[in-house]
This record gives structure tokens, C-alpha cells and sequence, in this order.
């Protein structure tokens, strides 16, 4: 390997040489020194004009390797410990940002005291700074997941709070009364009537005499487990069956609401 490694050198500088052998040149140009001819510099002049603008033109990209490096490693700190500070759930896999490689890479750079070790390690650094990169890019994605899930339930929470008061209660019988059943306004007249008289809109509502229970009081209360296994903590569910409830036993509201008066039932 050893062996193989000198041979190949030299072809490698030669190449080198010849390209930063034009940028060298190129640079003159731009200098105002274009009327020194080419032909007229000597083979050693031109070529420690190459192997200067190389070592520049290799700094420059360490350099600017380096800073995207640092510059990772800032963002993967505050990454993790975003992830390390929250209470939202991440899931299973692991909340660390493996950075080891990436800090190594940085001081073989910065340590290197030749063009040969500083481009290895730059080569190094670019490598890791990417890996770094895409772990941090893929953990602060579950930490945006995870946040946007969390405000969706905390909306969902408090619109259900909401619906769950008696005027939200209201306000969501009346809509579904209207939208799937036709009945307008004097048929949720009498919906509020009937159902202020059996539980004031209360969907904790519970009679210790017979067991009704929830806004429609529903005997037994599991009976409307057939619109939703919330039905005991979900005033839609409920009124979603007791509006059903009424459209087969009695047809309208109203129609409930006389038999409710006559008889004190429904």
C-alpha cells in the first residue's frame, strides 16, 4: 500500500500543478501584471506561483469547511437539548446527536501541518459534517411532529370543553337538528324545553332514581355507546343519539316534548 501510495503521488501533483498553474496566472492578470508574457516566466517561478495559489485556494475551503462545521455542531447542540428539555413525546428512538466524529474531524484540521493531512481532513470534516446535519435535521423534525400533534390536541381538548357547556351543547343540537334531520327553529324550541326539564344540558347529568343519564338522559346510560364510546364524557355523542332517539320514537322534538308534558317522561 505503501508503495503504491508514492507512485501515485506524483501524477496527482502534476495535475494539481497544471490547474493551479492557470489560476495562478489568471491571478497576475487580474493584478495588472498581464504584460509579463507567460512564455517568459520560468518553469520554477510558475510552479511556486501554482503551489501558492493552491495553499490559499485549500485554506479558503478549510476554512469555510470548518465554519459549517462549527456551525453544525451549534445547531445539533441546541437541537438535542431542545429534545432533552421537552415533555412532548419523541417516540422510541434515541434523542442524542452523535457529534464525536464530527469534533475529531475539526481538530485534525485545525492540528494538520501539512497541504496532504489538511486536505484528508478536510475531506473528513466535510463527511461528518453532513452525518451531523442529517441526524440533527431528522430530530428536530420529530420535534416539530410532536409539537404540532400536541396543539392538535390541546385544539381538540378545548373545543370539546367548549361543546360540553350547556349553551355549546345547544349550539351543537341545533346545527345537527337542522343539518340531518330538517327541524328548524320551532322543533329545537321545543328540543330546549324537553331537554332543560331532563338534565339542563348537562352532560354529567345522572338521575340516582332510575340511572338516566347525560343530556338526553339515556336509561341505561351505555345505550349511546352506539354513537361513540365517549358518551360519557362527549356531549356530541350524546346529543347525537338522543336526537336519533327522538327522530324514532316520536318523529320531531315536538311531538317528544308534548308526550314529555302529558306523561313527565319521554
Amino acid at each position: 500500500m505503501l508503495e503504491t501510495h508514492s507512485l501515485s503521488t506524483p501524477r496527482h501533483r502534476t495535475t494539481v500543478l497544471t490547474v493551479t498553474a492557470g489560476l495562478a496566472l489568471g491571478l497576475i492578470a487580474s493584478l495588472g501584471l498581464a504584460s509579463i508574457a507567460p512564455a517568459a516566466a520560468s518553469e520554477s517561478a510558475r510552479t511556486t506561483i501554482a503551489e501558492s495559489a493552491q495553499v490559499g485556494l485549500n485554506a479558503a475551503t478549510g476554512a469555510v469547511t470548518a465554519t459549517t462545521a462549527r456551525a453544525a455542531l451549534t445547531s445539533a447542540a441546541a437541537t438535542a437539548l431542545d429534545a432533552t428539555s421537552t415533555d412532548l413525546d419523541l417516540g422510541a428512538e434515541p434523542i442524542t446527536i452523535q457529534t464525536d466524529g464530527l469534533v475529531g474531524a475539526l481538530d485534525g484540521a485545525t492540528d494538520a501541518d501539512d497541504a496532504f493531512a489538511h486536505a484528508v481532513a478536510t475531506a473528513a470534516m466535510s463527511m461528518q459534517t453532513e452525518l451531523v446535519e442529517a441526524q440533527t435535521t431528522a430530530l428536530r423534525g420529530r420535534i416539530d411532529a410532536a409539537t404540532e400533534k400536541a396543539a392538535a390536541a390541546e385544539a381538540a381538548a378545548a373545543a370539546l370543553a367548549a361543546a360540553n357547556t350547556p349553551d355549546g351543547a345547544r349550539r351543537t343540537a341545533q346545527t345537527i337538528a337542522a343539518d340531518q334531520y330538517g327541524w328548524g327553529a320551532d322543533q329545537f324550541s321545543c328540543l330546549n324545553s324537553l331537554w332543560n326539564k331532563e338534565s339542563n344540558w348537562n352532560y354529567q347529568a345522572y338521575n340516582n332514581d332510575g340511572g338516566a343519564t347525560g343530556i338526553p338522559q339515556s336509561l341505561p346510560g351505555n345505550k349511546m355507546a352506539s354513537f361513540g364510546d365517549d358518551w360519557a364524557t362527549n356531549a356530541t355523542t350524546q346529543i347525537k343519539w338522543g336526537l336519533d332517539y327522538i327522530s324514532r320514537a316520536y318523529g320531531t322534538p315536538c311531538s317528544a316534548w308534548g308526550h314529555s308534558q302529558a306523561v313527565n317522561w319521554y
